[in-house]
């Protein structure tokens, strides 16, 4: 694997201090054989003052829509409520940080960076309608009430019990003055699709400066010819493979009638 520099930093601005970054690879490539990645960020942090930093590093997979169900006890049978779809989430995710997310930034600030999987913006919009409360117009409420964390939550555990989501609070560390590695498993379930990576750095609390870098995990061989055909086509990838199954079925009873 090689390895890929960070940039030349450039000159600092009015005594900011600045930072840049790199991947040492930029394009994962997914085989039959697939079983993880390890994703490796070298960065550098150029600062005139020397005041302490905090690095966070935000790893974000394509979104997809999360569908889960409640179990319910009715009648001595447990049986799941109606699914709800939730939509804005990662297909993966991982902050990985100098230190505890809570002592670099405070709950604004990371709330609106959605640095941290208890900060990531999703929605069930099946569930939302737009009423008129106590004479203000155009509230949106969700019909999940009082149980939408509680729901918010579980698309979180059921992720991170997938080895999707994550937050790693030494997940960075500085080598040496002012440079700093970060490496980020990629499980091999992991989706395909591009990925965002994000690079903030923190002083006293506040945001000084960010870089933003992109990796790709792309199907190679056989497997991407058969993933783009189920995605590109999926009426005729749907009929193939149901005559495959067929005629697979048909072939084992064949094999093993008895006379």
């Amino acid at each position: 694997m090689a390895l890929i520099l960070p940039t030349p930093l450039p000159p600092p601005h009015a005594g900011r201090a600045v930072i840049s970054a790199a991947l040492t690879e930029t394009n994962v490539r997914v085989n039959s054989d697939f079983r993880g990645d390890q994703i490796v960020l070298y960065g550098a942090v150029f600062d005139p003052a020397s005041r302490p930093s905090d690095v966070i590093v935000i790893v974000r997979g394509p979104d997809q829509p999360v569908r889960i169900a409640r179990k319910s006890k009715i009648a001595g049978l447990w049986i799941n409520s109606r699914p709800v779809v939730f939509q804005g989430a990662p297909g993966f995710y991982i902050a990985a940080s100098t230190r505890p997310l809570d002592d670099i930034a405070r709950f604004g600030e990371l709330r609106r960076l959605g640095a941290g999987v208890d900060h990531l913006a999703m929605n069930a919009p099946a569930e939302q309608k737009i009423e008129t409360r106590y004479g203000v117009r155009d509230v949106v409420v969700s019909s999940l009430g009082a149980d939408y964390l509680d729901w918010e939550r579980a698309v979180v555990r059921l992720k991170t019990a997938d080895h999707l989501y994550d937050v790693d609070e030494h997940g960075v560390r500085f080598v040496d003055r002012g440079l700093f590695r970060a490496e980020i498993p990629l499980p091999a379930e992991a989706p395909i699709g591009r990925y965002d990576v994000r690079i903030l750095l923190f002083q006293d609390h506040q945001l000084v400066a960010e870089k933003d870098r992109s990796l790709t995990v792309e199907k190679v061989g056989v497997e991407r010819g058969l993933y783009l055909w189920a995605h590109r086509r999926p009426w005729s990838y749907g009929l193939a493979a149901m005559a495959f199954a067929l005629c697979a079925g048909w072939a084992a009873s064949s094999a093993f009638r008895r006379d």
